[in-house]
């Protein structure tokens, strides 16, 4: 009896075609393995902030901008602050320092509760101020993520930081853009009229490039401090009431937990926490 011819023109077995597939993926399995373990570590870093602020699942709480939320600083009583005359408040600082001299040394331990008092009344006060002075600009609504009021141990902490898409500075360039040089400029009056000394910050993010070598993230973040400390100067606050300006580089990051961040770009405005420096000849 005669044999059946085999069918299929002789090709390859099932199997065979089969483990071939299984091959090109492991191939393609690995190759993925070697271009994750050789990649440019502060680009995927880059990447990964972004995606994770994009999409909401950012480990660090972000901080939101002054002007959106009626609260920052920080304190529960400072929200929903209304504006406080000036006048007011030199009163009643008039009024302190005349009861000092009059008590003499034995009052030292209640100026002290007193000052405790008015200090933070005083942020209140300058936070109230400065928004109040920002919401004349017609753009304050586009800008105002970019602003953020924090209170701390060291005093009132006002930041301009860039965030994605709209930074504050031009590109790796000392000069800001028009609309953060009148953001500057609104602050003036109202920093001027405080007592406290003001310090202001420059800070960059990690990965900082430039195209001058020698042109490090120390030297824009204290010259963009200083552009700063010009404007200010230029519209109102004495040169004397200037503590500090300082240039931190990528030393700070606003968000450690991702240094490559935008908003970890930024310069802090600190009016500080502490009594005015005594002047020369001047006897408690």
């Amino acid at each position: 009896m005669a044999k059946k011819k085999q069918q299929g023109g002789g090709g390859a077995p099932d199997w065979l075609v089969t483990f071939a597939d299984l091959m090109s993926l492991l191939v393609c399995f690995f190759v993925l393995i070697i271009s994750f373990s050789i990649q440019d570590k502060e680009k995927l870093q880059v990447v990964a902030g972004s995606m994770r602020e994009a999409f909401g699942v950012k480990e660090t709480s972000r901080r939101t901008g002054i002007i959106e939320v009626e609260g920052i600083p920080i304190r529960d009583y400072m929200k929903d602050i209304s504006q406080v005359e000036q006048e007011n408040d030199s009163d009643f600082s008039q009024e302190r320092h005349e009861k000092r001299r009059k008590q003499g040394p034995e009052a030292n331990t209640h100026d002290t509760l007193e000052a405790e008092i008015e200090k933070p009344r005083q942020f209140a006060t300058a936070a109230a101020s400065l928004r109040q002075a920002w919401q004349e600009m017609p753009e304050i609504t586009e800008i105002s993520s970019n602003i953020i009021l924090e209170e701390t141990e060291d005093g009132l902490n006002i930041m301009l930081v860039d965030q994605d898409g709209r930074s504050m500075f031009r590109e790796g360039s000392k000069y800001p853009y028009e609309t953060t040089r009148r953001l500057i400029a609104k602050m003036a009056p109202v920093l001027a009229q405080m007592p406290n000394r003001v310090e202001i910050t420059g800070h960059t993010t990690a990965g900082q490039q430039t195209s001058n070598p020698g042109y490090t993230g120390w030297d824009l973040s204290s010259e963009r401090a200083n552009i700063a400390r010009q404007i200010l100067a230029e519209y109102g606050v004495p040169e004397d009431q200037f503590f500090a300006v300082i240039g931190k580089a990528d030393t700070e990051p606003l968000f450690p937990n991702d240094p490559y961040l935008a908003a970890n770009r930024r310069i802090g405005i600190l009016l500080k926490a502490e009594e005015p420096p005594v002047p020369p000849g001047h006897k408690l």
